[in-house]
């Protein structure tokens, strides 16, 4: 990997974890229904999976959770495994969804957002030991669709734009 390309994905993993950091302290979005937020970082991990590729960005997606880990939520309680099985699936899908079923960059965010539920309600499930939880991915889903709209018009938009060359 050549210096230019670390450079500028350090500096867009450093994005990511900036907008993750100020969106956990926003409650308007983090408080209509536990655990929902908008996703803003995910439009990065987005830009990174076009502009480089599913290897960049699942490293970038998952360095991410770790880091936020540390520094917010603390490393291996149940936030830190939400946030690493939603990380998880959504990047693996997203991928493929890009590469075999060619869904538009928006279409991918989708996948991605709902996927990112998904592998919460799974670590959820496992967690409290039971499947009841899985009433509440209907909800979920609500809302991921929507948010999955937003964050892959704006990755749209950030790689229209060219921010990286």
């Amino acid at each position: 990997m050549d210096l230019r390309k670390t450079v500028r994905l350090s500096m867009l993993l450093s994005l990511s974890i900036v907008l993750s950091l100020i969106e956990s302290m926003i409650p308007i979005i983090n408080g209509i229904i536990p655990g929902i937020k908008l996703g803003l970082a995910n439009a990065i991990i987005i830009l990174v999976l076009y502009l480089y590729g599913f290897k960049d960005a699942f490293f970038i997606s998952i360095t991410r959770v770790f880091l936020i880990g540390i520094i917010r939520t603390g490393l291996f309680n149940i936030i830190f495994f939400f946030s690493l099985s939603g990380a998880l699936l959504s990047i693996i899908f997203m991928a493929f969804s890009k590469r075999f079923i060619k869904l538009s960059i928006v279409g991918v965010s989708i996948i991605g957002s709902v996927m990112h539920s998904i592998g919460q309600i799974i670590i959820a499930i496992i967690y409290l030991d039971t499947i009841n939880i899985i009433y509440y991915l209907p909800y979920l889903f609500i809302l991921s669709i929507p948010t999955g709209i937003i964050i892959g018009l704006i990755a749209k938009k950030m790689l229209n734009a060219k921010i990286i060359n």
